[in-house]
């Protein structure tokens, strides 16, 4: 909506929104958790706010483009309402951005969630996360000339992370290439 009526609240919006990329987000997260508590509803939260200014500006910058095209502009002419408008003629050309955009921010939270957790700040024991799995294990790192088997502990829970952010975008590039509209060679 912002991006369609581009008034003060779009200003306003957006500079709020660059306010808050300019802070790094690890740290901005670190310093929220250490005030309002490390608790896994705090977490999602704060998580969700950061990832969200990402989130707003690419929607913004992708809805600018489309508001300007002519079936738009037929649509305004029309006398449909904004909501018919961002629903049904802005939504679906701005989709794969969006998609791709997921696909990424879901990556990035849990590599965000891996390394607060591995600083100590992000899900606290006894709930099984990657980055306190890597942290407890860290140690062990010092024994892999001795023994192989030790030293690679510590990495599992990290190429579990490298795999599932591969996984994610190989689903992401499938499901973006089936609502594409272009047939698969036979």
């Amino acid at each position: 909506a912002a991006a369609i009526n581009r008034s003060y609240i779009d200003q306003l919006l957006s500079r709020a929104v660059d306010v808050l990329m300019a802070i790094p987000s690890l740290i901005f997260a670190l310093v929220l958790l250490s005030i309002f508590g490390s608790t896994v509803t705090n977490l999602i939260i704060i998580i969700a706010v950061l990832d969200s200014t990402r989130v707003f500006r690419l929607t913004r910058a992708v809805a600018v483009n489309v508001v300007v095209m002519d079936y738009v502009e037929a649509a305004q002419l029309r006398g449909e309402g904004l909501g018919w408008i961002m629903r049904k003629e802005i939504l679906p050309n701005i989709m794969p951005p969006l998609i791709a955009e997921f696909g990424l921010r879901f990556c990035f939270v849990f590599l965000t969630i891996a390394a607060l957790s591995f600083l100590g700040v992000g899900i606290q024991p006894p709930t099984a996360d990657w980055g306190s799995m890597v942290r407890d294990n860290a140690s062990l790192i010092m024994f892999a000339q001795y023994d192989l088997k030790a030293g690679l502990t510590p990495l599992l829970p990290a190429a579990a992370i490298a795999l599932l952010t591969v996984a994610i975008n190989f689903v992401v590039d499938w499901f973006l290439h089936k609502t594409s509209g272009i047939r698969d060679e036979q």
